[in-house]
């Protein structure tokens, strides 16, 4: 293509990174095709100091650069899936999933620890999910949970210089900035589910820019798309978005995708567990039937209580 591609990204070490690995993935399918970066600040970003189990709006990662995009300040914008919205924004598409590694959750511990099990009783864990909050309830109800934010680095830092015992992040971030050193132990992704779509990254165009949409278009993983749509599908068919503890984690074998499911009280007192198998050219099928089981459980109420403490301020880790 004769026009240079302007490509939006998030400030910070990781989100650069990823940045980086999709330009060099996009140059090797497009050779001669030109790409800068634009750098912009999310919500995200300037507010470091809210939970995000108390935030109203979602994108809260994502929303400046879809606008960059409708506004035409860039072509392309690249996010981590796990933090997109369902709701697709007007006249934008996901033309490409990449990069789908490392899904599983980590356990970065002071002393030495090999699962959950070692960590001492009572023991202090940084989380700014409540996700990972409720199964590390579930797992281990003595754990006193302490709302944790910041980039990856900051929060490595924050583990050794404010008293906790151990902190919780994504194994594919840790993986990105070769910090895997740190890591204690990984959770396995059977057991503690990850969140939809978590260690994929989303690439975003105008749906009406041919030109850009086919170069994207060149490095779609359809592996990937298969298991992010079936995962992601939890979320849109239950409209729990990230503010309720929901978790979905997908593999795919021979054509089949078998796709496991969690929702929960966020104390992790009632774990709803559903799994199934089934083709992989009906993964959004295979996530809405799966949804569907864990609402008919009890999902329905869960959920519900969880709007009523939202809407008295109860909500927390």
């Amino acid at each position: 293509m004769s026009r240079v591609l302007t490509v939006a990204t998030r400030r910070g070490e990781l989100a650069l990174a990823q940045t980086r690995s999709v330009i060099a993935a996009l140059n090797a399918q497009n050779p001669g095709c030109e790409i800068r970066i634009k750098e912009l600040t999310s919500a995200g970003d300037r507010d470091r100091r809210t939970a995000l189990w108390n935030l109203k709006d979602t994108g809260f990662f994502t929303s400046r650069l879809e606008e960059a995009l409708l506004a035409r300040e860039a072509d392309v914008a690249v996010h981590s899936f796990k933090d997109l919205p369902t709701r697709q924004r007007k006249g934008l598409v996901v033309t490409a999933v990449w990069d789908r590694h490392w899904p599983q959750d980590c356990l970065l511990a002071r002393a030495e620890a090999k699962s959950i099990d070692d960590l001492p009783n009572g023991a202090r864990v940084g989380t700014s999910s409540l996700r990972r909050a409720a199964q590390l309830r579930y797992l281990r109800p003595d754990l006193e949970l302490v709302s944790l934010r910041g980039n990856v680095r900051t929060r490595i830092e924050k583990l050794h210089t404010t008293g906790l015992d151990a902190i919780v992040l994504a194994r594919a971030g840790l993986e990105r900035l070769r910090l895997t050193e740190a890591i204690s132990f990984t959770f396995d992704p059977e057991q503690f589910i990850p969140a939809p779509a978590q260690g994929a990254l989303a690439i975003q165009t105008r749906q009406d820019d041919e030109e850009t949409v086919a170069v994207v278009r060149s490095i779609d993983d359809a592996g990937a798309r298969a298991v992010t749509s079936a995962e992601r599908q939890i979320l849109v068919t239950t409209q729990c978005g990230c503010h309720a503890p929901v978790g979905a984690y997908a593999e795919a074998a021979d054509g089949e995708l078998t796709l496991r499911a969690f929702l929960s009280d966020v104390q992790g007192r009632t774990m709803l567990r559903k799994q199934a198998t089934g083709p992989m050219s009906q993964a959004k099928q295979l996530g809405e039937r799966l949804a569907m089981e864990l609402l008919d459980a009890g999902g329905r109420d869960l959920l519900q209580e969880l709007e009523r403490k939202r809407g008295q301020g109860d909500v927390n880790a």
